[in-house]
């Protein structure tokens, strides 16, 4: 299972979790192969190019989809070069802050941005990753400006936000919660529609002076195109099956993931309108490169 972030992380952790589970119903030895960088397009490059056997596995995130607004040219085509498997499961996005960031919301937040335009720093897991794109929308909405720094994973950014190095980031739920907990961040806000039951005291972005905002993140399994439907029928049975026993469910939702594990047609239908919504986001920022 190749996973395209670093140990530790939101995917990871996901991806663990389903792997183990997977080796055992599958009786073989499944092998965690982290790649980060690129926002995940190496990953995905490296699945796209596998032997199309069943062999080779991807849990992947929404940096797919906005990889595909954000390139002009990618070397290989985020729809057709893959087989969709299942999606694994959501998760929001927390707008956190280093507690020396003299603020306690997000309208405070936009009023100093706009008292100190270019001063403020916010992380990012990597340019065009979920998290860069869900900041960005953010800043475009309320009309601030900040200074971007990428990071080659959300877990190495997080590091930075802690030490003080930067002063912003949004980050999901499992990477930043345990900083959360321990009083080393502060939330401002979370990305979903609705609060959390995670975190009931939490504002959502939307009701913070931004009415709208959305940003989650997802995490599906895809394999590479060309896949034997009969094996794509039999990962998706087990992985079903996996995220539906209640102690991986209860697993994820305690730190803040809703569970899926749908069908291969739902989960490309989730991966095609993302896809969409996030070239339209990229254009209008102008966040597109060749």
């Amino acid at each position: 299972m190749i996973i395209p972030a670093g140990p530790g992380g939101g995917v990871d952790t996901i991806a663990r979790v389903v792997g183990q589970q997977m080796s055992v119903l599958l009786e073989q030895s499944m092998v965690m192969d982290n790649r980060p960088g690129a926002g995940t397009m190496l990953a995905s490059e490296l699945t796209a190019k596998a032997p199309a056997d069943g062999y080779t596995i991807l849990m992947e995130t929404n940096s797919h989809a906005i990889n595909a607004g954000i390139h002009k040219t990618l070397r290989y085509d985020p729809v057709n070069d893959f087989a969709t498997v299942s999606l694994a499961a959501t998760l929001p996005y927390l707008v956190v802050a280093h507690p020396s960031v003299p603020v306690k919301s997000i309208s405070e937040l936009i009023a100093l941005a706009k008292r100190r335009p270019g001063e403020l720093y916010f992380a990012s897991a990597g340019s065009g990753s979920g998290t860069h794109l869900a900041f960005e929308l953010l800043l475009s909405m309320a009309r601030i400006n900040m200074v971007h720094v990428p990071y080659k994973s959300g877990s190495a950014a997080l590091i930075d936000l802690v030490g003080g190095q930067v002063q912003l980031m949004i980050s999901n739920t499992i990477n930043s919660r345990p900083h959360v907990m321990s009083g080393r961040l502060k939330v401002l806000a979370i990305t979903s529609p609705g609060r959390s039951p995670l975190y009931p005291q939490v504002p959502t972005v939307s009701a913070s002076g931004l009415p709208g905002y959305q940003a989650d993140a997802w995490y599906g399994v895809l394999v590479p195109a060309r896949t034997p439907p009969e094996i794509v029928a039999r990962l998706n049975r087990e992985i079903v099956a996996i995220l539906r026993k209640g102690d991986v469910k209860e697993k994820l939702a305690s730190q803040g993931a809703e569970v899926i594990g749908s069908t291969p047609e739902a989960f490309a239908a989730v991966m095609r309108n993302d896809i969409r919504k996030w070239a339209r986001v990229t254009s209008d920022l102008k966040l597109q490169t060749d």
